[in-house]
């Protein structure tokens, strides 16, 4: 009778350990991305949105769906940004975030996990600095294998899903840094891709390291996942060898770009066949109208922005 008595109370007891678990969550591993619930599917290019950090919020990204359906309209939603510095006593080149960026990332449990929860992809943009470090000039094959690794780590240890190159504001030459090569950023991207197989790598298509994506009978175009047009307003195709579904030849600044030119592009993005749809500066404020001028276009719905 008491054995009998002891196994109810251990069976109960195992039943309330569950329901907590299943009420506040269990424990994650440090760095490891939030399983999604299957989002509400949407047929359409996927929509991208870049984030100032500095000013905005990453959760305003998970604040608009799909009235048809209740899809997210955005998919992918990008850190803006971390830096590309260099260090004038070691002369070399290291992965660095400013204050905000920081601030997401030490908080990824509450900006970042939400958004990948519900589906949407998070990756960090790397942008230069004004210091002479950039993607195209690394000095070896070790030094730019170096910087893959930082940048492969930190989606690591907090859990994003993938890092977008930013070539602008390097400044090459400043601080005695070389001109660029054409090896840097084959050798760099290369070994990124060694480093997370399954990880976004995505390409903002400015800059020296965009056009030298081919090095020693090694072209590069392949491994990354998107490329896109960084001119707002425009409609650009990326040249580089990706298939029509990985490019986004359209680029819009919410509140900027008009709610016409936005869907103008939108509706054109899917006549011609291209899978992506690129949007820069999603801000705090409500912007479903802006954000509804291109949804109607690709997915046949109004945004509905839920704060």
């Amino acid at each position: 009778m008491l054995h009998l008595m002891w196994r109810r109370v251990r069976t109960a007891a195992l039943a309330l350990s569950a329901i907590a678990a299943l009420t506040f969550g269990a424990a994650a591993p440090t760095g490891a991305a939030a399983t999604p619930a299957p989002a509400p599917k949407k047929q359409g290019p996927a929509s991208v949105a870049y984030v100032e950090v500095n000013d905005h919020s990453m959760l305003n990204v998970g604040k608009y769906t799909l009235a048809n359906g209740g899809g997210n309209a955005f998919d992918v939603a990008v850190i803006f940004a971390a830096n590309i510095n260099y260090n004038t006593d070691t002369k070399t080149a290291y992965l660095h975030f400013n204050e905000n960026v920081q601030r997401v990332l030490d908080n990824v449990a509450t900006e970042v996990r939400p958004l990948q929860r519900k589906g949407i992809k998070v990756i960090l943009s790397v942008l230069g600095n004004h210091q002479g470090a950039g993607f195209a000039n690394f000095p070896s094959q070790p030094a730019a294998m170096a910087f893959a690794k930082q940048l492969s780590d930190a989606v690591a240890k907090y859990g994003l899903d993938g890092i977008d190159f930013d070539d602008e504001y390097a400044k090459y030459g400043t601080n005695g840094t070389s001109r660029p090569n054409s090896s840097s950023f084959v050798h760099l991207v290369t070994a990124l891709r060694a480093n997370m197989p399954n990880k976004i790598i995505s390409l903002y298509n400015i800059g020296p390291s965009a056009s030298r994506l081919s090095h020693g009978g090694v072209d590069i175009s392949s491994k990354f996942d998107y490329a896109w047009n960084p001119y707002y307003g425009t409609w650009q195709v990326p040249g580089i060898a990706l298939p029509k579904t990985k490019l986004s030849p359209a680029a819009v600044q919410i509140g900027r770009t008009s709610q016409r030119t936005a869907a103008s592009l939108a509706r054109r993005t899917v006549r011609d066949g291209y899978g992506v749809y690129l949007t820069y500066n999603l801000d705090g404020t409500d912007r479903s109208a802006d954000v509804s001028a291109f949804t109607r276009e690709l997915y046949g719905s109004d945004a509905v922005y839920t704060p």
